[in-house]
């Protein structure tokens, strides 16, 4: 059986690793095992806070939200409420954004949910 050689693929591996670990501190970009372990390490924080920035942003609309509508006299929940009633289909992301940049065309969303919730 003939011998295999590995160097090429080996180096193109640990190249891929120690280039994944630039601008980490000491060690931690310049010796294979430790970058190894910190790249992994590296990874799993990104894919875990790839979930947890959904949850984040999502707690801050709500949060903008809550607080444009309790300047007129209504609670998130409600609002939300009175939104469903309206088959109003606008998502929060939207919501967050017209309470903080466009408080006018909020504050008619919310005169339309009063009417629907009085009703």
């Amino acid at each position: 059986m003939t011998r295999v050689k590995t160097s090429v693929a080996s180096r193109k591996r640990r190249k891929k690793i120690l280039s994944m670990a630039k601008g980490y501190r000491g060690g931690r970009s310049k010796l294979y095992r430790v970058a190894k372990q910190e790249v992994a390490k590296a990874l799993n924080y990104a894919y875990r806070d790839r979930r947890a920035r959904k949850r984040e942003f999502r707690r801050l609309w709500i949060l903008r939200i809550n607080a444009a509508t309790r300047e007129h006299g209504l609670s998130y929940s409600s609002f939300m409420n009175g939104l469903r009633r309206a088959q109003l289909g606008v998502d929060r992301k939207m919501l967050s954004d017209l309470a903080v940049n466009d408080p006018r065309v909020f504050a008619e969303l919310v005169n339309i949910v009063k009417e629907k919730l009085s009703a």
